[in-house]
């Protein structure tokens, strides 16, 4: 099975049909005039093996809830938290032995 994730639709199309398998796209109807957009997730796995003419999911677009922003542009540097924050200890041996004078 290819690797198809990180694919421009036109591109899957073609390395799926090179492997003998077929694509379908439940989140695109019009799959078949799709070109640039980016395959995003595939099933079965790349590596899976699976025989020629199986059918092979792609998705464009995350499923709800995943996170879409983010996929090919992560947000640096991060939102800030808020609410309080506990400070932390300098870094170093937790369990050493303080002798008093």
């Amino acid at each position: 099975m290819p690797r198809l994730v990180g694919l421009m639709a036109v591109d899957a199309r073609q390395t799926a049909q090179a492997w003998g398998l077929s694509l379908n796209a439940p989140d695109r109807p019009d799959f078949h005039l799709t070109v640039v957009d980016y395959v995003v997730r595939q099933y079965p796995q790349p590596g899976a093996e699976v025989p020629r003419d199986s059918m092979v999911y792609v998705w464009f677009d995350l499923g709800d809830g995943e996170g879409g922003g983010g996929v090919r542009e992560p947000r640096i540097p991060k939102p800030p938290r808020s609410g309080l924050q506990r400070e932390l200890d300098e870094p170093g041996n937790a369990f050493e032995v303080i002798s008093s004078p």
